[in-house]
């Protein structure tokens, strides 16, 4: 039984599915990466989850409790820390998290405190009496996240919370999740980033054209493809590279394609295979330029189940 439990969770507009049948856990404590393409389903998932949509079909409990119940208990339990920056330009950022803590149910000296501390954990205790609207865009990003934090909440929703940030202000927000989640908080993180999810998560899920296609850690993902590796050679000519694909398609195992004078190798610890390329290209007088190894990652994992890359950039 997990933490957040999703049963069969769907939603329709009219003709158009925006998310089948959908099927998960997520354990507390753990970070959870949702991984798919712009319109894939990702933010209406979340969504239904934090109770802003009302689901077509299926249900979703967090802490045992139906996302469909939408009651003030239910939403104590998460945060939220959208896409789109949730702050008021013209007010300070203490008196944004303020504003928050209070929908949130917080009051008085609590609230103060629960402030204090969060501003300080983001980075912003300096600026707390600044305008929203003089911060840069990575300190936005970081109230943005204060925002959903500030009544401490055991579970995140974070949907692309480092979009259109500085590298610096991007790895201030992923230490911050790494500290939340040493702390015990459950996220469900969604990101254009493949870096990122590598990094943070425990499990990470792959969807597309509203489908869940696959569930697991990076290293059970890769497996489900067959754990192969790429290995990249570059040679002198086009006549070389097909002499090269000609011999080396005579190996068992061995997956080959050739592209004028770059042959791609694709097996297992392809690796160890570097002496027996090394020679087949000899056997056929083929000069190599250049070895590259492209081990199995989450990027090669989400191209083998949706057939497409993952752009490094915001949307759904």
């Amino acid at each position: 039984m997990g933490f957040v439990e999703v049963k069969e969770l769907g939603k329709r507009y009219g003709e158009i599915t925006a998310v089948e049948s959908l099927s998960f856990d997520i354990q507390e404590g753990e970070v959870f990466s949702l991984l798919g393409p712009n319109g894939a389903g990702k933010s209406t998932t979340i969504g239904m989850l934090s109770a802003l949509i009302q689901p077509t079909s299926g249900d979703a409990r967090i802490g045992g409790l139906s996302v469909k119940g939408r009651s003030a208990q239910l939403r104590k339990l998460f945060g939220i820390v959208p896409q789109e920056i949730a702050l008021y330009e013209e007010m300070s950022g203490r008196d944004n998290l303020n504003f928050w803590g209070r929908l949130y149910g917080l009051r008085g000296k609590a609230l103060a405190a629960r402030v204090d501390a969060i501003l300080d954990r983001v980075g912003l205790a300096d600026r707390a009496e600044s305008r929203i609207k003089t911060y840069s865009g990575g300190m936005k990003r970081r109230l943005n996240i204060a925002a959903g934090l500030v009544h401490g909440p055991r579970l995140v929703f974070m949907d692309e919370p480092t979009v259109g940030i500085d590298p610096q202000s991007r790895r201030a927000v992923l230490d911050l999740i790494l500290d939340l989640k040493r702390e015990g908080t459950t996220i469900l993180y969604t990101t254009h980033y493949m870096a990122e999810a590598e990094e943070l998560s425990d499990r990470v899920g792959i969807i597309d054209h509203g489908r869940l296609l696959a569930v697991g850690t990076c290293r059970q993902l890769s497996e489900g493809i067959g754990g192969n590796e790429h290995l990249r050679v570059a040679l002198a000519g086009r006549e070389e590279g097909e002499r090269l694909t000609e011999r080396l398609r005579l190996l068992p195992g061995l997956t080959v394609e050739s592209e004028g004078a770059n042959v791609t190798i694709t097996a297992p610890r392809v690796g160890q295979l570097i002496p027996k390329i090394v020679e087949a290209a000899a056997s056929v007088r083929a000069a190599l330029r250049d070895i590259q190894i492209r081990e199995q990652n989450l990027e090669t994992v989400f191209l083998a189940y949706t057939g497409r890359e993952l752009a490094g950039q915001g949307g759904e």
